[in-house]
């Protein structure tokens, strides 16, 4: 481990962004390292190296130099125990049916529809609207239509000249008819 440098460190507490990113490069390694052997199902690579940062911030606010005790050894330690509680936590029982568990796929990994399945739905799509055509009366039709468009029932009535009970009733119908 590096040793760090006092006005590096000083900087990095009063906030100087530049100052910690140069900490944060030069405690990487060790950070890197903790992560590796602090491994648990629940807890991967790459979360350990981000609760080791958590450490490492949490000692560069932390630390004391009156306390004698070096900044790259504090901040070690602060490291090392962030790593083994975010370890504890992933091995509790309470996290084994997540740590255990098959992760759901992701929508762009779901498998677009084949030619036949696209076919397919082509032939049921030309075969429900022969059905609306031979099979539904004007009124069921455009109460079905204007239903599918989101169009409230009393817009429709109002549309058609006919109740909104009319339009209800012939919706319900339409629904049926090709539902059979």
């Amino acid at each position: 481990m590096q040793k760090i440098d006092d006005a590096l460190l000083v900087r990095a507490q009063q906030g100087d962004e530049t100052a910690l990113a140069a900490l944060i490069a030069r405690m990487m390694p060790a950070i890197r390292k903790g992560a590796a052997a602090f491994y648990a199902p629940g807890l991967d690579f790459e979360d350990a190296v981000q609760e080791g940062l958590i450490g490492l911030f949490q000692a560069v606010r932390g630390y004391q130099p009156a306390s004698g005790t070096p900044f790259a050894a504090y901040a070690a330690a602060c490291i090392r125990h962030a790593q083994q509680d975010a370890q504890r936590a992933a091995l509790r029982k309470k996290h084994a049916p997540l740590n255990f568990s098959v992760p759901l796929p992701d929508a762009e990994s779901i498998a677009q529809p084949g030619p036949e399945e696209l076919a397919i739905a082509g032939e049921r799509y030309a075969d429900t609207l022969q059905r609306m055509r031979t099979e539904l009366s004007p009124l069921e039709r455009r109460a079905l239509v204007a239903s599918l468009h989101g169009q409230p029932a009393a817009q429709t009535a109002q549309e058609l000249g006919t109740t909104q009970k009319a339009v209800a009733n012939a919706l319900a119908r339409a629904r049926r008819k090709l539902r059979g």
